[in-house]
């Protein structure tokens, strides 16, 4: 089944583009908005609405099957992409992407995405493009298939198909009380999140967020079921390296201090600081996923900020930099790379979280599940948005319903073959 025509839809993320190092550097907060100059190239404010532009593959049956391209909050930080520009990308896709995708035959199967995506000019396609284009590419070749985009990940990786659900991480945004609430009503498997992405959160010596640590287990005791644990985990943002310095055996013991106040809990603590390079940052969280090992059971260090692409993502399993890697799906661009990246955590015994940012739309939160489910992911994030229901309820039923039709699938083909 060919492609005969190519659409492009311009795309609203679901929450907003902003930039890292004006924040980190003091910005106030004005309602919504931040106060100051923005320092990250390409930003124009600190804060600013995030933008997709999306690609629609008409087949030749007029089915039109959508991906959408779009970058993550934090744009242009940490090794990342520059900041995600709508005309910029739909001028890069008509001029580069057109041509490649016409005519494409998406029956061929998984293997077209990366034959679709190959490098331009001796260089990567933009990430954004790599990450809309594989979306569409591979939910096009399940449409040509009739199956589950998470069915046919499953056949490329050569594994069976999915029948267990992945625990959903909600993610708090700004309302880090109210929203907390909710994830507990709501019975999120992972939570609060937390966005510890300023001094004011932080505290001085971490004592703000350690309260913080502990209200929420203590709300979780309060409002939640008999017998619901959830993991604890919150992502600062570098603030522990730049709140109390970034000797890693300092690291270690702070994170120890904190999660002995929440014994009872698994803690998560994604970004405890940031080192400036992915060189810098492996050999030092390496050193701090040692000495919290040596000092408690109970905690865990997740890696995200210079742990952006495959590639960095190999290393960083490879020094052991981590107990838990992030792969942010929209820094990893093609989905398959995404796929690749869970599997080879998960193989060599790092947790596998497939996260992504609240900056996406619904269009790329969906097919994130597919690949989640279909790779064994860890966890992965209720997105996009920091509204806590929405993204709870766009993951959490398309994990459903995916769940359902390849259970059933399955049921039938057990009862014919009986």
């Amino acid at each position: 089944m060919q492609i005969i025509d190519v659409l492009f839809a311009p795309a609203n993320g679901a929450f907003f583009y902003d930039d890292q190092a004006a924040i980190r550097a003091g910005r106030e907060h004005d309602g919504v908005a931040y106060k100051g100059e923005p320092l990250t190239p390409g930003f124009t404010s600190v804060r600013q609405p995030s933008k997709a532009l999306s690609i629609g593959l008409m087949l030749e049956d007029d089915a039109v099957i959508w991906g959408d391209m779009v970058s993550v909050q934090y744009s242009g930080a940490a090794g990342r992409d520059p900041l995600f520009e709508q005309a910029a990308i739909l001028s890069f896709c008509r001029e580069v992407l057109i041509p490649r995708l016409i005519g494409l035959d998406v029956s061929q199967g998984a293997e077209i995405c990366d034959a679709a995506l190959a490098f331009h000019d001796g260089a990567r396609l933009p990430i954004a493009v790599e990450y809309g284009v594989s979306q569409a590419l591979l939910k096009a070749a399940a449409y040509a298939r009739r199956i589950t985009l998470a069915e046919l990940i499953a056949q490329w990786l050569g594994v069976p198909p999915p029948t267990q659900a992945v625990p959903l991480f909600a993610q708090s945004g700004d309302e880090r009380y109210a929203n907390v609430d909710t994830m507990i009503l709501k019975q999120a498997d992972v939570l609060p999140h937390g966005l510890i992405n300023s001094a004011e959160k932080f505290g001085p010596d971490g004592a703000t967020f350690s309260d913080y640590v502990v209200w929420v287990a203590d709300r979780i005791a309060q409002l939640g079921e008999a017998g619901y644990k959830p993991t604890l985990h919150f992502d600062v943002y570098g603030w522990i390296g730049l709140g109390i310095g970034t000797d890693p055996k300092a690291i270690a013991d702070y994170i120890a201090s904190v999660a002995e106040r929440v014994a009872g809990y698994t803690l998560n603590i994604e970004c405890p600081a940031d080192y400036g390079n992915r060189t810098a940052q492996i050999e030092n969280y390496a050193a701090i996923v040692e000495h919290v090992d040596q000092l408690c059971g109970n905690a865990t260090v997740v890696a995200d900020e210079h742990c952006n692409t495959l590639e960095d993502i190999e290393a960083f399993i490879a020094a052991r930099a981590a107990h838990i890697i992030q792969v942010k799906t929209p820094d990893v661009g093609n989905l398959l790379d995404t796929a690749r990246a869970i599997v080879a955590a998960r193989e060599a015994g790092i947790g596998a979280y497939s996260g992504g940012t609240s900056a996406e739309t619904d269009i790329s939160a969906r097919a994130c599940v597919h690949v989640a489910l279909a790779a064994r992911a860890s966890m992965m994030l209720a997105k996009p948005g920091m509204g806590v229901n929405e993204g709870i309820t766009i993951v959490g039923n398309e994990q459903a319903r995916t769940l359902a039709t390849i259970r059933a699938r399955l049921n039938r083909d057990n009862s014919h073959a009986g």
